[in-house]
């Protein structure tokens, strides 16, 4: 019996947004957009979505006038990632 693959994380674009957050310590809204070709509109639905979650942290502030939002994963998203990274490795062993 296989594990059901995280439908949150199963999501392309929120995928992409926890893998590069996986491998950087933070991440902004526009590095974000720039690396995963999202519209902001969509980029900003999908990280409130792993944030309600608890997977990720998202800041807001502002650099001078300019408002800057970034982005942290969580201990429960790691963990969120290695149980869906493992699943996935029971699904390619068949």
């Amino acid at each position: 019996m296989f594990k059901e693959l995280n439908p949150l994380l199963h999501s392309q674009l929120r995928l992409a947004v926890m893998s590069i957050l996986l491998s950087a310590e933070e991440a902004d809204f526009v590095f974000l957009k720039e690396k995963t070709n999202a519209t902001a509109g969509n980029l900003s639905v999908q990280l409130d979505k792993l944030s309600e979650a608890g997977y990720i942290e998202v800041e807001k502030g502002f650099v001078g006038k300019k408002p800057r939002t970034v982005c942290r994963i969580t201990p429960e998203g790691h963990a969120a990632m290695e149980e869906y990274v493992n699943a996935l490795k029971d699904y390619i062993r068949l």
